[in-house]
């Protein structure tokens, strides 16, 4: 054979053997990733199943913060009590048994929301309202602006009705003032008047 025409038949076979391998090898890699993908899907996590109703329970469980909240007084089983963290006066008062038949009802704001380490004491009728503290020093007398009424409020230096409402709608919607600057936040109430004030409340 002519040793020429052979090279020649060499070189086609060389060149033809290249894009095989070529091929061979994408096609074997490409085997193994998908291998890898596949177990890659097997140990993940499955999703929620939104119609699963378990789902929805560990979702709502998460969401739900538990908080403490002190009853006293003129309730049937004073004591603290762990609550939902939206839950309402009315429900600790709930969880306490009840009122007692001393209890001053129209002393306890029953649609406000409580807060974690929160004190509701209960008066007995004819005593002096929670909403009033006296303090030590110097017997000065203080409103406690988170459980005051309205009534109480607008008898306050250069408060009138319509910022007493204002105060105790934001408290309703919002939960208590933990500090003095918090009534900055309410419709109403700016620098000065938070001037006149600061004397004559107390916060919390």
């Amino acid at each position: 054979m002519n040793p020429l025409y052979t090279s020649k038949i060499k070189r086609i076979l060389f060149i033809i053997a290249i894009p095989i391998a070529i091929l061979v090898v994408l096609l074997l890699t490409s085997e193994k990733d998908d291998h890898g993908t596949n177990a890659k899907v097997v140990v993940k996590d499955e999703p929620l199943d939104p119609t699963d109703p378990t789902s929805d329970q560990e979702e709502e469980t998460s969401a739900t913060q538990s908080i403490y909240v002190d009853i006293k007084g003129e309730v049937k089983r004073p004591g603290v009590y762990e609550m939902e963290s939206e839950a309402r006066v009315v429900d600790a008062i709930e969880i306490a048994g009840g009122f007692t038949t001393n209890a001053d009802q129209s002393q306890v704001n029953l649609a406000q929301k409580v807060q974690d380490e929160m004190v509701i004491e209960v008066i007995a009728a004819g005593e002096n309202g929670p909403s009033i503290v006296n303090e030590q020093s110097g017997g000065m007398v203080k409103v406690k602006i988170n459980q005051a009424t309205a009534e109480e409020i607008e008898a306050l230096n250069g408060i009138g009705p319509a910022k007493a409402e204002a105060i105790v709608q934001y408290r309703e919607e919002h939960g208590l003032f933990q500090q003095l600057e918090d009534l900055l936040n309410v419709s109403g109430i700016g620098e000065k008047t938070l001037e006149a004030l600061e004397d004559d409340i107390q916060v919390p």
